[in-house]
């Protein structure tokens, strides 16, 4: 009865323990986050209490379950330090991620709210959103690790799987060559500046916006709504665009077909016109010229600009949508024809045909 008790004691004791400490951490964090409203760093800490309570619990567990003297636990006092120790690993694992998310977050955040240049957001983004990646998958392996270590047969196995290292290195790198590919690819991209979260890209000849950035694929968000996922060894082993790299203002064209009648001077004058009355056009520049011909056509090619690609998108579509309309309205003549009147002959033909027609003088 006495040992159930100490059991009950114990247990209890380093619950309320976790509890006290768990709630005075939380007031120490919420005072710090009242007198420096300028970082959001202590509110994110405040995540990390369940994260610190499990582990406050297991250190004290711990440290003190050797004192019970409670016949079972005695039976199994290794196997039940075994356990107490994995929970502990697991949860100062938990905590690094939890405190190493907040600390980057908050960097972020910081770097937001004093940065207006909205390239600079989108790479530091991306980095933060891979670094946090990267931290995450290290401190996982590195408590699996711990936690392996923590079985002594397994300290064993791995004695002697160390002894072949060599050979599991080369079979591992020629079974995982294309994991490996992407994820110093990913490092290239995170560091390299090629392509950031929020760049609007054309890739395979679709047009979107990067949406999600991870050490072995990019998800691109089509207009569409649709979702491109591309591994990130693409980005950096063939050419993509990346219409927001040096500045998301951009130039687009117009291509038309008309008839070789058409006005290309009255064109001009509407094409100022359209984009006057345009929200869409920046008014940096904008130009009408013949750029081609063909048998039956000429292709006619529009200059707009705009301040970024959705805008320039908006324009051209106007810009297409007013002069096809303008043209079939005011100058019909000038959209493409197939003529099937016969062709006129050459003088040469004609004065060849009447010196041969029967009755001629020659």
């Amino acid at each position: 009865m006495d040992s159930l008790l100490r059991l009950v004691a114990v247990i209890g004791g380093s619950i309320v323990l976790t509890f006290i400490a768990g709630r005075l951490t939380d007031l120490l964090l919420r005072r710090a986050d009242a007198r420096h409203p300028e970082t959001p760093l202590w509110n994110m800490l405040r995540r990390c209490r369940t994260a610190v309570r499990v582990l406050l619990f297991a250190v004290v567990l711990r440290g003190v379950y050797r004192q019970i003297e409670w016949r079972p636990l005695q039976d199994h006092e290794a196997a039940v330090g075994r356990i107490l120790t994995l929970v502990l690993i697991g949860a100062s694992a938990w905590c690094v991620v939890l405190v190493t998310s907040a600390v980057v977050e908050s960097s972020y955040a910081r770097y937001a709210h004093g940065t207006r240049d909205p390239s600079r957001l989108r790479r530091v983004r991306t980095q933060v959103t891979l670094i946090m990646r990267i931290v995450t998958a290290v401190v996982a392996v590195v408590a699996a690790a711990a936690m392996l270590l923590a079985f002594p047969d397994l300290r064993a196995v791995g004695t002697s799987l160390l002894a072949s290292a060599g050979i599991i290195g080369i079979v591992a790198g020629v079974a995982a060559q294309s994991t490996l590919g992407n994820l110093f690819a990913g490092f290239q991209i995170a560091f390299g500046d090629m392509v950031r979260i929020g760049d609007t890209v054309v890739v395979a000849g679709e047009w979107g916006v990067v949406e999600e950035a991870t050490l072995t694929f990019l998800a691109v968000r089509t207009w569409d709504e649709r979702r491109i996922t591309m591994p990130v060894s693409y980005f950096t082993g063939r050419p993509f665009e990346n219409w927001s790299r040096g500045g998301i203002q951009m130039t687009g064209t117009v291509f038309l077909h008309c008839d070789h009648t058409a006005p290309v001077a009255l064109m001009r004058e509407k094409l100022k016109d359209i984009l006057d009355g345009c929200e869409a056009w920046d008014g940096r520049g904008w130009d009408l010229a013949v750029t081609d011909t063909t048998a039956t056509t000429i292709v006619v090619r529009a200059i707009v600009t705009a301040k970024d690609p959705d805008d320039l998108w908006t324009a051209r579509c106007a810009v297409r949508e007013q002069l096809v309309c303008w043209l079939a309205e005011k100058h019909p003549y000038a959209l493409p024809r197939v003529s099937t009147s016969a062709a006129a002959a050459p003088p040469e033909y004609e004065d060849r045909v009447s010196k041969h027609a029967p009755g001629s003088d020659a």
